[in-house]
């Protein structure tokens, strides 16, 4: 049995992938009204180049990319990277990442820093903990620097057809502000997967994923912002390949 309890982005991702995976706002090709927005994400994982030790190559058009090493272990996960982050001035400043987790895949806890090369700043820190049981995932987590509190759960209802529901509750201190987002999925069919996510500013989202052949998907995700004055809407589609 694998009791590794991954790396420090594992910590509430299952929540994550509910509530955010592929939908219009993280989509690589998106529609805002009559503006085309785009980029394209490349990345190369190889699972182990030595007994416990991968590596991770990511590029996204046109504006960053970073290379990282991941080390597991039966109690441990560390990941170290390097990258390039586009900043306000138009140029890209180099970015030093390193994270660690520590426990099982009952209960982990870890953090992640991340450092500008550049300004020699900090430019993250965060730090969190999460609860794996058969009934129920949940994480709390300091991202921010600190200044933002989340809360997130997951509960599966079948594995067979993906039905799972998750949500999240975050704080920012420094702006006095709270969220919700509420989220669930389903699997229509074995390659078809349906999910729908509301959040506490009225955005609501719609998205259909659907496997073609065994490893290349398409996905079609739609959101509207019902606070907005004109209901700001956005379409989105993307398209993924994995070997």
């Amino acid at each position: 049995m694998n009791s590794s309890p991954g790396i420090y982005f594992d910590i509430g991702k299952k929540a994550r992938d509910v509530l955010y995976k592929d939908y219009a706002q993280l989509s690589p090709l998106h529609f805002q009204y009559q503006c085309f927005k785009y980029n394209c994400k490349l990345s190369c994982h190889v699972g182990e180049v030595l007994p416990g030790l991968g590596t991770l190559f990511r590029v996204i058009i046109p504006d960053s990319g970073k290379a990282e090493l991941r080390y597991l272990h039966e109690y441990a996960g560390i990941a170290a990277g390097v990258g390039l982050k586009p900043n306000p001035t138009g140029g890209c400043d180099a970015i030093a990442d390193f994270s660690g987790a520590l426990g099982s895949d009952l209960f982990s806890i870890g953090t992640n820093i991340s450092f500008d090369i550049s300004t020699r700043t900090f430019n993250n820190l965060d730090t969190g903990l999460s609860l794996n049981t058969a009934f129920l995932t949940a994480s709390l987590t300091l991202d921010d620097k600190f200044d933002t509190l989340k809360a997130s759960c997951y509960h599966s209802f079948n594995p067979l057809s993906k039905t799972a529901v998750a949500a999240e509750f975050w704080h920012s201190f420094s702006t006095n502000t709270t969220g919700v987002a509420l989220g669930t999925q389903h699997a229509l069919w074995p390659f078809t997967l349906v999910k729908a996510r509301v959040d506490s500013s009225w955005k609501i989202g719609t998205l259909v994923r659907q496997e073609l052949w065994q490893r290349f998907f398409i996905a079609i995700a739609g959101e509207v912002d019902f606070m907005a004055i004109n209901k700001l809407s956005k379409l989105g589609f993307s398209v993924g390949f994995n070997l």
